[in-house]
């Protein structure tokens, strides 16, 4: 396992820092993407390993980790992980999490009142657990002064309304209670669908699949370009074998239309893509030769 860490990078006048919270060996590699061979695995283990698998355990090794945004004089925060104390039935190894992820942003020097924006670029838990903290009352948003931008699909899907297709699991619906309605009580968020622009530089698309609303962030500043995927993809293998989706893609075939039509656009825009649970370095350009896309150049940073 490893223990937390900050990276930085700089793409045009936009600074990406990453706060790792953890790091580590999660599932059986072929269990968190279940179409993937054996054989992709092996054939590429003098890299794979051991940032990104462990070949003795045959076990995938992924972050969970936020990226955090300085653009246009606001900071802003992409994914907030599993947050402290959540009631996790169906995942015991978040069920009563607890991390040590404001610690990391202080690190950064950010308080929970700097941050004016959110993404969640899906509603899993994973992915939206600090957008709360705990009170004596229940929940309340973490960043008192942040706009949380939320896709509308997940927020339905999630919600009360829909009730996940009248056959919601346990996990989703205190994730949507503890880590969404509080947000939605306190007013501060916006739910999008299609494209929304947060400034200049940044824009969020659809990129259904993984989860109805699923979506990637868009970085373009100067002559740098990067795209923010979430959970488009799960392990690097997936760049190699864009057809197998995560064994948590509510719609494999729809995610993986996404994945190469988001691969096929940073492998020709030259976009370093940056997924929610790569370890290692934790993003990596793209190659597309013949139709079949190889791995670039990992990102390089200034650690903090």
């Amino acid at each position: 396992m490893k223990s937390e860490s900050m990276q930085s990078i700089v793409l045009g006048d936009v600074e990406v820092i990453r706060v790792v919270e953890w790091q580590g060996a999660f599932a059986p590699a072929r269990s968190l993407v279940p179409e993937s061979g054996a054989e992709v695995w092996k054939g590429n283990e003098d890299w794979l390993a051991p940032d990104h698998w462990e070949p003795d355990s045959d076990r995938a090794v992924v972050a969970l980790q936020t990226w955090v945004l300085r653009s246009c004089g606001r900071t802003i925060l992409v994914d907030t992980g599993v947050g402290n104390g959540r009631e996790r039935p169906g995942s015991a190894q978040f069920h009563h999490w607890q991390g040590d992820f404001l610690s990391g942003l202080a690190r950064v020097g950010i308080r929970p009142q700097d941050v004016d924006v959110v993404v969640n670029t899906h509603v899993h838990g994973d992915h939206v657990g600090w957008n709360t903290v705990g009170v004596d009352e229940g929940w309340e948003p973490t960043f008192p002064n942040a706009q949380y931008l939320i896709p509308a699909a997940d927020d339905f899907h999630f919600g009360p309304d829909n009730a996940y297709g009248s056959g919601r699991r346990e996990d989703d619906r205190l994730i949507y209670e503890d880590s969404i309605a509080p947000v939605h009580r306190a007013g501060q968020t916006v739910l999008w669908d299609g494209t929304h622009r947060i400034d200049e530089y940044l824009t969020l698309e659809s990129a259904p699949g993984h989860t109805p609303g699923s979506s990637v962030l868009r970085l373009a500043s100067g002559s740098d370009r990067a795209v923010f995927v979430g959970d488009l993809l799960h392990s690097p293998v997936q760049i190699l074998t864009p057809s197998c989706s995560s064994c948590f893609c509510l719609d494999a075939e729809q995610a993986a239309a996404s994945r190469r039509r988001i691969l096929e656009r940073a492998a020709i825009e030259r976009e370093l893509v940056v997924p929610a649970h790569f370890g290692g370095a934790g993003a990596v350009e793209v190659r597309q030769e013949g139709g079949e896309f190889t791995l670039g150049r990992w990102a390089a940073y200034g650690t903090q």
